[in-house]
C-alpha cells in the first residue's frame, strides 16, 4: 500500500514540538492491516469502523492510528459521510491547515512533503487557521480541538478563524457532536503532556462540561500530579521513556467517586486504554518483587532490569513506592549509578591499545561501565588487569626503508662527433684511475719511483713503459689551475670544427718557431709511438685538448733536432711553475678568440 506520515506527527516534525503519536494514511482499507500489524509487535486497543482507522500501541510507549485515506462530505452536521479518496483529497478534509500535511514514507518519493495548503507558513506564525469555511460548523469537536491544541502549544487561533469559533459557540454548534468524537477527544486529554493545564483551558472555554461535567480541575491531585511529572523527566534524562497516560489517570480523577470513575472509563474511545490502567497495578507489583530480589542485588543488575522492564511499570513504583530501601536504589539510579560513566578508565585503554578501531569495542566500554558501577575497578591494577586480556598485542617496530647513500662514479661525458669519438679512444683512463702525463725534464728523478708503481698500469692501458704515469690525487693542484682553460676550450667545440683547428695550429708553431726559448704548455698526445722531439712542459688533459696537440707537435718535431728524453713531472707548488701556466692559460684563451 501506499503509506504516508500525516497529521500532528508531521506538525510536530515540522514545528520542532515533542511527538505524542504517529498516525499513518494508506491508500487502501487499513482494518486489512490488523494481523500484520500485530505480528509486529502492535496491541489493537481500538478500532474505528467508518474510518476505516485501527488504534495500537507498541512497545517502549508508541502510539500509532492506522487509517485509510479518505473524503468527508456533511449532510448534517456531526454527521460525516466518508469514502475512499487519493492522500491529497484526505488532507484537504482536515482540520487545520498545519495537521493537512503529509510526508511519503514509500520508495521513490521517501521523506516527500505534501503541504497543499501552506501549513507550513501558520506554524512559523504559530497559528492554527480552518481548512474549511464551515469547519466548526459541519465538525463541533474542531472547537475542542482548538483549545486543546491552543493550551498545549501555545498557539492562536488565526483572526477569521477566531471569528468563526466564536460565531459557532454562540450559535451553540457543540450541540451536533458525534458520539464518537465526543469520547476521542475525552480521552486526548489524558494523553496530553500536561493534562492538568488542558483541562483548566477546556473547563475556561467550557467545553469540560461537554466532555465530562463531574470532572473538573478541582477534582485532581494536583500536587501528586507535580511529583509525577519530575520523576517521568528525570527518567527521560536517564533514557528509558514511559507513557505516563495510565498513570495519569489516577492522579486526575483522586477526588471523583468511584462510579464516575467507571463512568469515565467506558467512555474513551479506545477501550484497550481502560484496560491499561488497572493492569499498571499488576505490573507494577510483579516488577518490585523482582527490583528487591537477590537478582537485583549489584548495582549492575538493578541497572539492566530497570531498563528491561516496562516503563510504565518503573515509572508507577518510583513515583509510588513507600519503601526506604527502594527510594535509595531509585536515588542511586538517578544521581550514583549513571556517574560511573564518567570513571571509565579511557586513558588507560588507549595506552594499551584499545580504541574504537577495535573490534567489540562498545561492548567492552558497556562491561567497563558495569565493573565501574559495582566498584570493581577501584585501583589502576584492577583495571589494568581487567582490560589485559582485551589489549591486542603490540606492533612490529618500523621497518627502516632508507638506504644507505651509495657514492656514484663520475660520469665522463660522451664525445660527440665522429672525430672526437676516434680522438678520445688514445684516451684511456678510468675514472678510478685517472692519470695526466706530464712532461718536464728537470722533475726526471722525483718521478721515478712514481713511474715504477705506475708501470702495471701503463702495460695494461697500452702505455710506453718508460714513461710514468701519475695518479689524479699526486696532480690534483695543476688540474685546478688547469680546469678553467680546459673548459672555455670546450665550450667552443675547437675538437668539432677540423679547420679552426688546423688553423689554429699552424699559428701555435709559427710562434714556438719564433720563441724556441719559452716554455710552453701544450697538450701532449697519448700515443703508444715514442716522442722524439718533445716541446717543453706538456700537459694532457682529458680528450678536450688531444686533437690541438696531435696537430701542434709534428711541425715542432722537424725544427727541433735535439731534445732530452721526456719524463714525468711529479707536479708541485713551486712559484716557478705558476708563470708558465698562466701563459698556458693567456695563450690558451687567445686561441679561442680566434
Amino acid at each position: 500500500m501506499t503509506v504516508f506520515l500525516v497529521g500532528g506527527a508531521v506538525r510536530d516534525l515540522t514545528s520542532g514540538s515533542p511527538i505524542r503519536d504517529l498516525d499513518l494514511a494508506v491508500q487502501g482499507n487499513a482494518t486489512k492491516l490488523r494481523k500484520e500489524l500485530q505480528k509486529a509487535g502492535g496491541v489493537v486497543i481500538g478500532e474505528d469502523e467508518p474510518t476505516q482507522t485501527l488504534y495500537l500501541t507498541f512497545p517502549g510507549g508508541v502510539r500509532l492510528e492506522v487509517g485509510s485515506t479518505m473524503w468527508a462530505t456533511y449532510p448534517k452536521p456531526g454527521k460525516p459521510v466518508y469514502k475512499p479518496a487519493p492522500i491529497l483529497d484526505d488532507l484537504h478534509r482536515r482540520d487545520f491547515t498545519a495537521n493537512a500535511m503529509a510526508l511519503s514514507l514509500n520508495d521513490g518519493s521517501f521523506g516527500l512533503l505534501m503541504d497543499p495548503l501552506n501549513g507550513v507558513a501558520d506554524i512559523e506564525n504559530r497559528e492554527l487557521r480552518l481548512v474549511s469555511n464551515y469547519g466548526f460548523i459541519e465538525d463541533p469537536a474542531r472547537m475542542i480541538r482548538a483549545a486543546r491544541f491552543g493550551a498545549r502549544l501555545g498557539w492562536q487561533m488565526e483572526e477569521k478563524t477566531r471569528q468563526r469559533y466564536e460565531n459557532a459557540k454562540g450559535d451553540n454548534a457543540i450541540a451536533a457532536l458525534s458520539t464518537t468524537l465526543h469520547h476521542y477527544e475525552l480521552e486526548e486529554v489524558f494523553h496530553e503532556e500536561d493534562p492538568l493545564r488542558v483541562l483548566k483551558r477546556l473547563e475556561a472555554e467550557g467545553w469540560a462540561k461537554v466532555l465530562f461535567p463531574a470532572w473538573t480541575s478541582a477534582k485532581v491531585n494536583e500536587g501528586e500530579l507535580d511529583k509525577l511529572r519530575d520523576t517521568i523527566g528525570r527518567l527521560e534524562s536517564m533514557g528509558i521513556y514511559p507513557d505516563p497516560s495510565a498513570a495519569y489517570f489516577p492522579l486526575l480523577t483522586a477526588k471523583l467517586a468511584p462510579k464516575e470513575v467507571s463512568e469515565l472509563k467506558k467512555k474513551f474511545a479506545r477501550p484497550g486504554f481502560a484496560e491499561q490502567i488497572p493492569a499498571l497495578e499488576a505490573d507494577t507489583k510483579e516488577f518490585a518483587t523482582l527490583f528487591t530480589s537477590k537478582a537485583a542485588a549489584a548495582p549492575s543488575d538493578a541497572w539492566k532490569m530497570l531498563f528491561a522492564a516496562r516503563p510504565e511499570a518503573v515509572l508507577w513504583l518510583a513515583h509510588t513506592t513507600k519503601s526506604a530501601p527502594l527510594k535509595a536504589r531509585f536515588e542511586a539510579f538517578f544521581n550514583d549509578w549513571s556517574q560511573a560513566r564518567l570513571k571509565i578508565p579511557y586513558q588507560l585503554m588507549q595506552e594499551m591499545r584499545i580504541t574504537p578501531a577495535l573490534p567489540g569495542y562498545h561492548e567492552l566500554v558497556e562491561k567497563l561501565f558495569f565493573a565501574v558501577m559495582d566498584s570493581k575497578l577501584d585501583t589502576p591494577e584492577a583495571a589494568r588487569a581487567f582490560l589485559e586480556p582485551f589489549s591486542p598485542p603490540a606492533p612490529p617496530p618500523p621497518v627502516n626503508m632508507r638506504r644507505r647513500a651509495v657514492k656514484r662514479e663520475a660520469k665522463v661525458p660522451k664525445p660527440r662527433g665522429k672525430k672526437a669519438a676516434a680522438a678520445a679512444e688514445d684516451i684511456d683512463v678510468s675514472a678510478e684511475d685517472e692519470v695526466v702525463r706530464v712532461e718536464n725534464p728537470p722533475v726526471e728523478a722525483k718521478a721515478k719511483g712514481v713511474a715504477a708503481k705506475a708501470a702495471p698500469v701503463a702495460a695494461h692501458k697500452g702505455l710506453p713503459a718508460a714513461k710514468p704515469v701519475l695518479p689524479l690525487r699526486k696532480v690534483a693542484p695543476v688540474l685546478k689551475k688547469v680546469a678553467p682553460v680546459a673548459a672555455k676550450v670546450a665550450a667552443k667545440k675547437v675538437v668539432a670544427k677540423k679547420a679552426v683547428v688546423k688553423k689554429a695550429a699552424k699559428k701555435v708553431v709559427g710562434k714556438k718557431a719564433a720563441k724556441p726559448a719559452a716554455k710552453k704548455v701544450v697538450a701532449k698526445p697519448v700515443s703508444k709511438k715514442p716522442v722524439a722531439k718533445p716541446v717543453a712542459k706538456k700537459v694532457v688533459v682529458k680528450k678536450v685538448v688531444k686533437p690541438v696537440a696531435k696537430k701542434a707537435a709534428k711541425p715542432a718535431a722537424k725544427k727541433k733536432p735535439a731534445a732530452k728524453k721526456p719524463v714525468a713531472k711529479h707536479v708541485s707548488k713551486k712559484p716557478a711553475a705558476k708563470p708558465a701556466a698562466k701563459k698556458a692559460a693567456v695563450k690558451a684563451k687567445g686561441k679561442s678568440k680566434r
